[in-house]
């Protein structure tokens, strides 16, 4: 099969883009970063009140993509085995079999993942960092490619709890949907009057034009100065005053992958700072830790960041 060319695969992410924008309407920028985080090869967290979405544009992904697509509603009794899997014996003839759980998949939808417990959040750790999972000291990969796009609700909902630091920092992006103007508001209602725009969803990639689009998003250039930018803005964070917890060298990693693709997406071979700066509050912001002080002054991750951001001076 022949490989295709850099314009071929930039259509195809148009594509995409116009097959997710028809199921949720008036979300351009979300549906960018979205597919930003995809072609990157990370993970990424939607944080935002029920009922905006956060679903649908997972469904949506997945049935654009013709991808393997698995959902896991997250309550206060899930258990790791539920996500993972577990080692079943079989009495009859004396074996023990490996029976896979929802994680093996291509998109995970966790759903509400801050109403479980620490301890199942965690269950998550090593397959959205290394794409395994390891059950009773055996190790089993992955499909290829692999997203966990997870949905939060706001810590101050009933029945939430705090992601831990080290799961946030597997989070490639953070982003939220937020209600849709009055015009998108109408045509979904108007969308929805007779059938589900899901199932007007056509196939315009597969597990293997994703992989593609990434070992493509991985040969655009970041130049040492911008390569310097990300990490000046990190450091920045690390020696913040009203910081407890700066980004760490996995976040500026993750910044340089999503401002890879970011570039890719807008049709260019290289990053800009202007990338740096567009994804620094979604790549950057749920990763550092306020202190006390800033948060009851009503000093937010995102405003932090912003100010963080301004203050370092842009190569030019």
């Amino acid at each position: 099969m022949a490989t295709a060319s850099v314009p071929d695969l930039r259509s195809q992410v148009e594509t995409l883009s116009a097959q997710l924008g028809a199921v949720v309407r008036g979300k351009p920028r979300v549906i960018e970063l979205l597919l930003v985080g995809v072609l990157a090869g990370g993970h990424i967290l939607i944080e935002d009140v029920p009922g905006v979405g956060k679903t649908t544009l997972a469904k949506a992904l997945a049935l654009a993509s013709d991808v393997s697509f698995k959902r896991v509603q997250f309550t206060p009794d899930l258990l790791p085995a539920d996500i993972l899997g577990t080692e079943v014996l079989n009495p009859r003839e004396g074996t023990i079999s490996f029976h896979e759980g929802p994680v093996f998949t291509h998109v995970l939808l966790a759903d509400e993942i801050n109403r479980a417990s620490p301890r199942t959040q965690s269950a998550l750790l090593e397959a959205m960092n290394e794409k395994q999972v390891t059950i009773e000291g055996k190790t089993h990969p992955l499909p290829d490619p692999f997203f966990v796009l997870a949905t939060q609700n706001p810590l101050d909902f009933e029945g939430t709890y705090p992601l831990p630091e080290a799961q946030l920092d597997r989070f490639l992006l953070r982003l939220s949907l937020g209600y849709p103007d009055e015009e998108s508001e109408l045509a979904v209602l108007t969308d929805r009057r007779t059938v589900d725009p899901l199932d007007a969803v056509e196939q315009v990639a597969d597990a293997a034009s994703l992989r593609r689009l990434q070992e493509a998003v991985r040969k655009v250039a970041v130049t040492e100065l911008v390569a310097r930018y990300i990490l000046k803005i990190a450091a920045a964070t690390r020696d913040h005053r009203d910081l407890d917890l700066g980004v760490s060298t996995r976040g500026a990693l993750a910044m340089y992958r999503a401002a890879q693709a970011r570039a890719f997406v807008k049709g260019r071979d290289y990053v800009l700072p202007d990338d740096v700066q567009a994804l620094a509050v979604h790549t950057f912001a749920h990763r550092v830790m306020l202190r006390a002080a800033a948060r009851y002054g009503g000093t937010s991750d995102k405003m932090l960041i912003t100010d963080v951001v301004e203050a370092v001076p842009v190569p030019t």
